[in-house]
């Protein structure tokens, strides 16, 4: 795959709004000609380093953990879960990247005891494995939350891994619906069965 490049566009979009469009339809409307440097000079692009755009795109992902954090835990205060905010962005493409929420442990289906992390993403994927962490990514969506079980990583580099034992492939839930989500989040952070039917009747 070609290397991407990324470019400014603010600077540009600034420009195109101060001056213009065309010098001539204002030198007859006004008499003047515009002699402002940014108006003769071909516009010059400034591209992006692959490490500004992650750090742009980790600010932003972080921005909506946060958000996402609070709103879960103002649902309710017997649901709280704990702030653990860490982003990744994808190497070859530093325009997209994910945010870990939150983990904690739960009692899940017929399974006893699953811990489990929370993680938003700015794009739409399969869950791959280990080594792939997201297959057939799909940008048309602009999120994707999720939810995976864990477990502590034993031959990997990674502390922690899908727990794959969990329903064939570790995936707790997968949606692009922020209240979905939420939703979602709130039923796994639910401690008894009335909470839980409160929860599924939002």
């Amino acid at each position: 795959m070609a290397k991407l490049r990324y470019f400014d566009a603010s600077n540009s979009l600034n420009a195109r709004n101060a001056t213009p469009a065309a010098s001539h339809s204002e030198f007859l409307r006004t008499g003047k000609i515009t002699r402002t440097r940014a108006h003769w000079l071909a516009e010059e692009r400034r591209y992006l380093t692959h490490d500004e755009v992650a750090e742009r795109t980790g600010r932003t992902l972080a921005n909506a953990g946060e958000k996402t954090h609070q709103n879960i835990n103002g649902f309710h205060r017997s649901i709280q879960f704990p702030k653990m905010l860490f982003h990744r962005t994808l190497r070859d493409s530093p325009h997209l990247g994910y945010c870990h929420v939150t983990a904690s442990r739960t009692k899940f289906a017929r399974y006893e005891e699953v811990s489990w992390a929370f993680y938003i993403a700015n794009f739409y994927a399969d869950i791959g494995d280990n080594d792939n962490f997201f297959d057939r990514i799909d940008v048309k969506y602009s999120r994707m939350y999720f939810a995976v079980a864990i477990k502590p990583g034993e031959h990997t580099p990674e502390k922690m891994t899908i727990d794959r034992s969990v329903r064939g492939n570790g995936i707790l839930f997968r949606t692009d619906d922020p209240q979905v989500a939420i939703k979602n989040v709130l039923l796994l952070g639910a401690r008894n069965e009335q909470l839980r039917e409160i929860i599924r009747q939002l």
